[in-house]
Parts: structure tokens; C-alpha cells; sequence
């Protein structure tokens, strides 16, 4: 039995590596119907997974459409997990509303679908606009759900500025003090969340859910 989960876990790994989105999908249920918890998806395979997969695009190691494709199969393997999640009711407690993205010329999915996830699986009621967001969509997003926290990543140095345009745009119509926003992804450093206003910074998933829950309390 163990030897078989741990088989599947594998597989699954390599599914989401090479962007093999219903292979994904198939070995994930199967995890499930094996009784491993959706967090633990989550945690011991598409973090590290896809961690790894974005550290090789910076490396230059893969390119865009291989990065592309593994965020695509990841996009259903949430997608999955989140429901199940759902199901079991370890999401029950609520601490608010989040609107994440990817900033304006940014095709990347990688970074933000683990955030959402963990976000998802932790209580957060999560509004993915997707990828290549212009800041007016931000805006309007988070005026209209009513959100809490603005999450905006980037993963491209090309596409920093978009941060900065994005929580200027918030500034420009009165609305900066209604929204706590929070900026993260590869090129992103402290230092560049302070520069833009920024209300908080986070790393890596992990402590960008902490964050959110430290925002929410403030």
C-alpha cells in the first residue's frame, strides 16, 4: 500500500513537470481515494513540485512553454484539491476575502496557483483573476467582491512596474485604504514592496498565507 502511494506521488510529480494536465488530474484522485488529505497534496508535492519548476525557468533551464504547461496541469490539480478540500470541511473557518493575479504582461501561473491554493486551504475565499491583469481589472475585482487583500504577482522583471501602476491606480481613485495589498513572485524583493507602498511581501506559499492571516487580524 505504501509502495503504491508512494508510486502514484511519484508519477504525479513527473506528470506536473511535463504539463501532462490529465495525467494529473487521474493520479490525483487516486491520492485522494487512497485517503491522503488535500493538504498534504498540496504540501509534499505541488509546492516542492513547482517550486522546482519555476527555479528551473529562472535558471533558464526550461523555457516559457514548458513552464506554461506545468502551470496549466497544476491549474487542474488545484483545481481537484481545492474541492476536496471543500469536502472535508477543514476549511471551515473564514478569514476573508482575497483577490490574486498576475500583473499586466505577465503569462506566468506558477507562483500563483500555489498561493491560491494554500490560501483556498487554509479558509480564505479566493477570486483568481489569472494571468496578465491589467490594473483596472484589479480595481474593479476587489471594489466589487469587496476583498480584503489584493494579492499581485509578478514574475518577470520586465513586468515590476505593473506592481507599482497597479497600487498607484488603487492610490489614484481614493480606494488605497480600503484594500490591504500584497506583492510577491521571483524578481520581488522587500525592498521593492516598501519602494511601491506595498502592504506586506511574502517569499515563498507559505509565508504568503501567513501574511494574509497577520493582515486580516491587524
Amino acid at each position: 500500500m505504501v509502495e503504491i502511494l508512494e508510486d502514484l506521488k511519484c508519477k504525479l510529480d513527473i506528470a506536473l513537470i511535463k504539463g501532462e494536465g490529465e495525467e494529473a488530474e487521474a493520479l490525483t484522485l487516486q491520492i485522494l481515494d487512497r485517503g491522503v488529505e488535500p493538504q498534504d497534496i498540496v504540501r509534499n508535492i505541488l509546492v516542492p513540485t513547482l517550486t522546482g519548476v519555476g527555479e528551473r525557468f529562472q535558471n533558464f533551464e526550461i523555457f516559457l512553454p514548458e513552464l506554461m504547461m506545468a502551470g496549466e496541469a497544476a491549474m487542474r490539480v488545484t483545481t481537484i484539491v481545492e474541492e476536496a478540500t471543500l469536502s472535508t470541511g477543514k476549511a471551515s473557518s473564514f478569514y476573508g476575502k482575497v483577490v490574486i493575479g498576475q500583473v499586466e504582461g505577465d503569462l506566468h501561473d506558477i507562483g500563483r496557483n500555489i498561493v491560491r491554493t494554500m490560501l483556498s486551504s487554509q479558509g480564505f475565499k479566493v477570486l483568481d483573476l489569472g494571468r496578465d491583469v491589467a490594473a483596472s481589472a484589479f480595481l474593479e475585482a476587489s471594489i466589487r467582491e469587496e476583498a480584503d487583500i489584493v494579492a499581485i504577482s509578478a514574475l518577470m522583471t520586465t513586468t515590476l512596474p505593473a506592481q507599482r501602476r497597479t497600487i498607484a491606480l488603487f492610490r489614484e481613485v481614493g480606494e488605497r485604504g480600503n484594500f490591504k495589498i500584497i506583492v510577491g513572485g521571483g524578481p520581488v524583493r522587500q525592498e521593492w514592496a516598501d519602494e511601491i507602498g506595498a502592504d506586506g511581501y511574502a517569499p515563498n506559499a507559505a509565508s504568503a498565507v501567513e501574511l494574509c492571516k497577520r493582515l486580516i487580524h491587524a
